[in-house]
């Protein structure tokens, strides 16, 4: 076990059985304290940045739907000048109820409203996503971590489909087309 997705998977689990020792998930965790969840509402408030390495991400859920297993989402962000410059979306990580990942998928630029950027320079920067913050909870930062280092080779192909998918729409504006929300997504 010594490839760097292995050790991310390692990591995943990792985090996931420290959580359940203490009866907690990924979301539960994240919720602690959190008396009322509201759909659209960002998680934590203000959102998680680490200063250091431009990291940033929010976890929201959308109304509940019928038949549908995905409680809500991580999206995930870099902000490679610092806190005030641009923001570029990954990925967003969906979870069930439980917390336990289902899918990695990518929006089209109107749903977060980040400062676009092509896949492969969205790819240039997956390697400096790095949440090591205490806070909201260091387990939950260290999992999310993880999770796009043991994926990359996915997330890198779900970007290459995004562009794919935004460059054959006819939609001459199609980065603010409100028919196109979800770019490419992949299973877990």
């Amino acid at each position: 076990m010594d490839s760097e997705r292995d050790r991310a998977l390692a990591e995943i689990a990792y985090c996931e059985s420290t959580l359940a020792k203490g009866g907690l998930t990924v979301l539960s965790d994240l919720f602690r304290g959190v008396s009322d969840i509201s759909a659209w509402d960002h998680y934590p408030p203000g959102d998680v940045f680490d200063p250091v390495s431009g990291s940033q991400w929010y976890y929201h859920c959308h109304p509940a739907e019928e038949g549908s297993s995905e409680h809500g989402h991580f999206h995930c962000f870099i902000r490679p000048k610092g806190a005030q410059g641009p923001i570029h979306h990954l990925i967003a990580v969906g979870v069930d109820q439980n917390g336990k990942m289902l899918r990695l998928f990518t929006v089209n630029q109107w749903v977060v409203g980040d400062d676009w950027a092509d896949a492969v320079t969205i790819v240039g920067l997956l390697d400096r996503f790095d949440m090591a913050m205490p806070s909201p909870s260091y387990l939950v930062n260290r999992w999310l971590t993880a999770v796009l280092v043991a994926y990359k080779t996915e997330i890198e192909g779900l970007l290459n489909e995004r562009d794919r998918v935004l460059a054959a729409h006819p939609n001459a504006d199609v980065h603010n087309d409100r028919s196109l929300e979800v770019t490419s997504s992949f299973s877990v």
